[in-house]
Formats: structure tokens, C-alpha cells, sequence
């Protein structure tokens, strides 16, 4: 799906009575049970996680409410993990238009998440700490279900008829070529580490260890801060969006402590049938049991329930039908309302939005009003600061991976928000400051 399917509108505001109808109409499924469970073993103190299951799209309106789960994954320290956890959900709402209706507030959400993730590492930098963390964000509103991620740190989908699907992607230099291909264009080196006379040596040739970025040495090719490292580490996640049947599902996210130890099905078979809290205590234990307690290891699981059925997800039939082959369709744009009501009725669930460029004018697409508040103002996209017309430059000015060729066009960005966006896509050096 193009990048610019779920971008940003500004809107007026809108009167909340109008809102509260817009809610209303768009209703089309009861609203599910969401019920969770926690479990963790330390090694390092670095794995960090969030769960808030009372944030509102309107204040004042429980009808409106949402949940957050999220984990974060540490290294060189639990600083960058721990300002994550506390900062990255208020960037990340911040990012979202008011006056919005559900369904416009979801279609908002992929580029919010950008900006939020792009906000944070940036925060965080400023900071100047060389800590750095993955992120796994994860938002469940009613039967949809939106997930931001970079670094390790998985997320995956166990539905009713037994499909286990990966709704994150690993950034992994090791296993993901194409971003091993992306740090090499940005001006990164990618290699292998090698101890030779007790000295710490970088040699391309030899096949030691798992592929690094240098200079840093990070395994991972998008993170949240790692200043340290160099900004073709990028923290643009990878969003996925999809809206489960009214069958529901278990999500399970967990660090990479987990999935060193188990694979995505084998974590989702280790629990079905438990109640979330259990299920989550079960996917630590069995985790520990293959590997033993070599690295942080966090888990959550969450169960999205139909609102008549209390009990969690039970095991799939031995026998699969033919639906299994089925169970993710890319939703028909013609005729979207008709083919959700049908996939619902047969427990398949619809695939809303998929991106994963890790190019910031490719991730925040156009605005065809410029860019403007509901103040007059220019806004920057990431930050969210009022500029002045002079002072703001679009995302997509000088850059061939622009998907406008409108370059004074919004979204519009500020000095330091160019500045990052610059490096990260290897057109300055990183870590130095452009008057």
C-alpha cells in the first residue's frame, strides 16, 4: 500500500456532539474484550514495557477509549528504553489531527507513529546519551489493531483458526538485506567482528559474530537513539494495520530474548488456551527452558475478545479447512464496507495498511493544504512546532525519494527536523550540526 494511504489531514475543530455521532455511525461490531498478561526475567535491567488501556481518542468519552501495549529493548544502557516508555506515546497522539472521526483517526495513525518515533530518537539525542532501544508499539482500537516497530523486539498474530502471522518486521542487519543495502547507501559499513591479540578489530573478510553497523558495532538497523552509531540508524518504524474478524485474536510481544529461543509459532502454541496472564507466564517459561536465561527476556499477551465469549482463544482444530489460505486479504477500496462484513463473517482478517521505508518524505506523503493549522500556522510534521511560512521546508524539497513532485508542497519540517531528516538519509555527515 502506498505510503500516502494513511497520511495526516488538519481539520477544523469539530463540536464534541458531532464527534459523539460520528462515533456512533461508524460503529459496526461490538466492542470487544481486551484483556492482557505480563511476565519477565531479567539479566541486563534493560527490557522496559508499557501498558495503558484507559487513553481516549475524545477526553471525557469512555465509548471512545483505546488501549497502548508496548515493549523496549535496551542496549549500552536502559536510559534511551526508559525516556521512550515515558515519551513516546504523548509524541505519537500529539502527531494526530483533532477533530477527527475513529475512522479517520485510525487512517491518521501510520504517519503519527512516524513522527512520533522520529521525535523521540531525536529528543532523545539531544540528550546526549549514547544509549539506544527497539521499540514495539502496538495500538488496539476495538477490532483494529496498529503496530509500529523498529529493532528486534516482535509482535505477532494468533487467530482463532490456528494462522500464527508476523505483524512486525526484524531489523536485523544480519537477516534483512535490504537494510543492510539502505546503511550501506546512507554511508554505514556493514562487516563482522573479529578478535585478533585481544584487540577489538573491524575485518570485512571474516565471518566472526553477526553482522554490525560501523562505527558502533549495532546489530540492528533502526533503533531509537544510538547517537553513537551514526543516523543511517534510523528510527522509522515499520507500521502494519489490520482489523481482526469478530472471531478476535492473541497478540504476543516480547524482546528478542524470546524469539532467540522460540520461533513465532512455536511461542504461539506454547499458550493456547491459557487466559492471558497465564499465557503470558508460559511463553517466558518455555523460552527459558530452550535457551536458558542468556538476555532480558519480556513478554505480553493480549487477548481481543468478542464481547460474548469471556474465555481466551482456544486451540485450533487438528483438521484445517481451505480458510486458512485465506486469512489475510488486502482490503478492496470499491468496496470496502460490503467485503469487511463478509471477511468478519468468515473469521478473516483484513490487511489496512503496510509500510516500511525507512525515507521520511516517502513516510509523511503530501498535504494538499500545505501543511497549515488550524491556527494559520505551518506546523512541522515530526516536531509539531508553529512556523512561520518563511521558516518552513517541505519534506520532499531536494529529495529524489520524494513521492510529490510539488517540492514546496507539505508536510513541512523545521531547520533541526531537516537537519535529521538529512542525515539519516546520508546527505550530511552524521552527528554534525548544520548552521
Amino acid at each position: 500500500m502506498a505510503s500516502g494511504e494513511g497520511r495526516r489531514r488538519h481539520h477544523d475543530l469539530v463540536p464534541l456532539a458531532a464527534l459523539l455521532s460520528r462515533e456512533m455511525k461508524s460503529e459496526k461490531m461490538e466492542k470487544p474484550t481486551v484483556r492482557y498478561g505480563q511476565a519477565a526475567q531479567s539479566k541486563k535491567g534493560e527490557d522496559y514495557f508499557l501498558i495503558k488501556t484507559d487513553c481516549l481518542r475524545v477526553p471525557g468519552n469512555p465509548s471512545t477509549s483505546f488501549s497502548v501495549f508496548a515493549i523496549f529493548d535496551g542496549h549500552n544502557g536502559n536510559a534511551a528504553a526508559i525516556f521512550s516508555r515515558e515519551q513516546l506515546l504523548n509524541h505519537v497522539l500529539s502527531a494526530v489531527p483533532r477533530g477527527l472521526g475513529r475512522d479517520e483517526w485510525l487512517q491518521a495513525l501510520p504517519r503519527a507513529l512516524v513522527a512520533g518515533f522520529v521525535k523521540t530518537d531525536k529528543e532523545f539525542q539531544s540528550r546526549g546519551e549514547t544509549s539506544g532501544t527497539t521499540a514495539t508499539f502496538v495500538i488496539v482500537d476495538r477490532w483494529t489493531v496498529t503496530v509500529a516497530s523498529v529493532g528486534d523486539s516482535r509482535c505477532i498474530l494468533d487467530t482463532q483458526g490456528g494462522a500464527v502471522t508476523n505483524l512486525t518486521v526484524d531489523h536485523r542487519l544480519e537477516e534483512n538485506i535490504e537494510e543492510r543495502e539502505r546503511v550501506t547507501a546512507s554511508g554505514g559499513e556493514v562487516g563482522r567482528l573479529s578478535i585478533v591479540g585481544g584487540a577489538e578489530v573491524f575485518l570485512m573478510s571474516l565471518q566472526i559474530g553477526p553482522l554490525r553497523c560501523w562505527p558502533g558495532g549495532l546489530c540492528l538497523s533502526r533503533s531509537i537513539g544510538d547517537m553513537d552509531v551514526g543516523e543511517f540508524i534510523v528510527p522509522i518504524p515499520y507500521v502494519k494495520q489490520v482489523k481482526l474478524s469478530n472471531a478476535g485474536g492473541r497478540l504476543i510481544i516480547a524482546s528478542d530474548g524470546i524469539w532467540d529461543a522460540l520461533s513465532s509459532d512455536m511461542a504461539a502454541k506454547s499458550c493456547r488456551g491459557l487466559p492471558a496472564e497465564l499465557a503470558a507466564r508460559q511463553v517466558v517459561k518455555e523460552a527459558l527452558r530452550t535457551r536458558g536465561l542468556k538476555d532480558d527476556t519480556t513478554c505480553i499477551v493480549v487477548d481481543i475478545i468478542p464481547p460474548d465469549n469471556a474465555s481466551p482463544p482456544p486451540p485450533p482444530p487438528k483438521k484445517q479447512n481451505m480458510l486458512r489460505a485465506l486469512l489475510f486479504r488486502k482490503r478492496s477500496r470499491d468496496s470496502a464496507g460490503k467485503l469487511s462484513k463478509k471477511l468478519s463473517a468468515i473469521n478473516i482478517v483484513e490487511e489496512l495498511f503496510e509500510e516500511g521505508s525507512a525515507m521520511l518524505a516517502e513516510r509523511l506523503g503530501s498535504d494538499d493544504n500545505t501543511g497549515q493549522s488550524t491556527s494559520g500556522l505551518f506546523v512541522c510534521a515530526v516536531c509539531q512546532v508553529d512556523l512561520a511560512p518563511s521558516e518552513g521546508i517541505s519534506v520532499h524539497a531536494g529529495s529524489i525519494f520524494s513521492t510529490s513532485s510539488k517540492p514546496w508542497q507539505g508536510p513541512f519540517l523545521c531547520a533541526d527536523c531537516r537537519d535529521k531528516k538529512d542525515a539519516m538519509e546520508g546527505k550530511r555527515p552524521s552527528g554534525v550540526k548544520v548552521s
